[in-house]
């Protein structure tokens, strides 16, 4: 994996995204096969009607009846017919397993971000993380629902049509596959030029969306220190230089294209020049050759998607890299096995910095005893939220010891430190449900006791729908000390030997 930075979240290689897919793909044998089948069929169907039109040709030339010419016309209904079913359950199939695999990925990228330790978070930033599980899972969803039952029609379609042309004739097949090299080298001039030019343009975005959220995050600050103009700044330089790299992108895309069209216009030109010399020497007949022409020029949508695509899924394979290098991180792990003695909690010559370098506390040590309150005083930057992340288990010291009841917070089982920061957040669905994420299936009777113990069940009540009501993103607004108050309210419900507020 590279990184854009050294305390940017990883990226993973080419290797290692191909790596991904492949076992995605292979885990799915099944959904493969049935969108391959449904793919072959469209594109069988889809060159019937141009054999169809060659030997109408011919036949018309030859004179023949009504009957004939209506036979054929048949012929090229039905195929329309089934070539439509058949690619619209392509379609279906193709974006039902791109959107299955999609799933699969947010699903697994969102759980292990989840595990990632905090500081690694802190340093990378959160608008990284959030540009990856928004921005890139948008981008690679646009072209799992709108690229890629265009690419596998229009790849089983191109090989088909080749091979069509070669049973006609094997030198207009010949003819057809000479724009073959021009195509692919359009491909090896663009590609290695496009793609480190995606991956920049994707760490733009994800750096201007770190600006931004700090910039939200830190309003008042921002407004107290007088920094409006300087962030305002800053934002602006991250957009120009996200809009030139999309730009930049765009030009360079502009002249793939028209080495693409040189490459149509040379196929064409070598099957219609090659099928008039056949048919002066009467090895293929006009309606062969017309059938010929028509399928390479039947194959200029097709193609040309199969390469403009590359635009979009060069887009789509930087995001999913970006994706895959947060899935490979290595989460943090908790043995889990030993419980404490009691729960007293102790620091011992306890130091840490957050670059390696500069101390930002050194040589804490404290302790507090079971039952018993203890509050950490001290100015701005004192390192009052690193003590307390530090016996939370959410930092782990560089030197020194923080034990619960004898036992390293790191070794104890999940939910016996629980810590409740300045930043609260208020889930989205009911009131009731946002409390029992600290105790799944936890009783009403529970809940209330939890609100009411924190001074929250009055309020809560007086909700429109008491505590089915919905909250958060999309539903009831609650007020800032309400939003603390739900915070508290499910530590309670947790219950966790050792609270700690910061």
């Amino acid at each position: 994996m590279t990184d854009e930075r050294a305390d940017s979240l990883p990226i993973a290689s080419a290797r290692q995204s191909w790596d991904w897919l492949r076992n995605e793909l292979r885990g799915r044998r099944g959904e493969v096969t049935g969108t391959a089948v449904a793919g072959l069929l469209a594109a069988a169907a889809s060159i019937a009607p141009v054999y169809a039109l060659g030997l109408l040709v011919d036949r018309v030339r030859a004179g023949a009846g009504a009957s004939a010419i209506a036979g054929l016309s048949v012929v090229i209904v039905v195929a329309a017919v089934v070539g439509g079913a058949a690619t619209g359950l392509s379609t279906y199939l193709a974006g039902r397993l791109g959107a299955r695999m999609l799933a699969d990925l947010r699903e697994s990228t969102v759980a292990t971000a989840l595990r990632l330790p905090a500081l690694v978070l802190d340093r990378a930033g959160r608008g990284d993380l959030l540009s990856r599980v928004g921005a890139d899972i948008a981008a690679i969803g646009k072209a799992v629902s709108e690229v890629l039952p265009e690419l596998i029609s229009a790849v089983l379609l191109a090989v088909l049509s080749l091979g069509a042309m070669a049973a006609i004739d094997w030198r207009l097949g010949l003819a057809g596959a000479l724009a073959v090299p021009f195509y692919v080298a359009a491909l090896r001039w663009y590609l290695p030029r496009s793609a480190p030019r995606y991956a920049q343009e994707r760490a733009a975005v994800a750096e201007r969306s770190q600006m931004l959220v700090e910039s939200m995050q830190g309003l008042r600050t921002v407004h107290a220190y007088r920094l409006e103009d300087r962030h305002l700044r800053d934002i602006d330089g991250a957009s120009a230089l996200a809009r030139d790299l999309s730009v930049n992108v765009f030009a360079l895309f502009t002249r793939f294209v028209g080495r693409i069209n040189r490459a149509e216009f040379l196929g064409l030109a070598t099957i219609l020049a090659m099928g008039f010399l056949l048919v002066r020497r009467g090895a293929v007949t006009v309606g062969e050759t017309s059938a010929a022409a028509l399928l390479f020029h039947r194959l200029f949508n097709p193609v040309a998607m199969l390469l403009f695509t590359f635009d979009e899924m060069q887009a789509a394979g930087a995001s999913l890299a970006r994706l895959v290098g947060v899935q490979r991180m290595p989460q943090e792990q908790r043995a889990g096995g030993r419980r404490p003695a009691d729960t007293s909690l102790s620091l011992e010559g306890v130091g840490f910095s957050y670059d390696g370098v500069t101390a930002v506390v050194h040589d804490v040590s404290l302790r507090v005893a079971p039952g018993e309150r203890v509050a950490l005083v001290g100015s701005t930057g004192a390192g009052k939220t690193t003590v307390a992340s530090i016996a939370a288990g959410v930092l782990r010291p560089g030197s020194g010891t923080a034990r619960v009841g004898g036992v390293p917070v790191a070794d104890l089982p999940a939910h016996t430190v629980a810590i409740v920061s300045q930043e609260t957040h208020v889930f989205a669905g009911p009131l009731s449900e946002d409390l029992r994420l600290a105790r799944p299936g936890a009783a009403v009777a529970d809940v209330e006791a939890a609100l009411a113990t924190v001074g929250a069940l009055e309020w809560a009540r007086a909700l429109p729908e008491g505590l089915d009501t919905v909250v958060g993103e999309g539903g009831h607004d609650l007020t800032a000390a309400q939003a603390q108050q739900l915070a508290l309210a499910r530590l309670v419900l947790l219950d966790p030997a050792v609270a700690v507020l910061d």
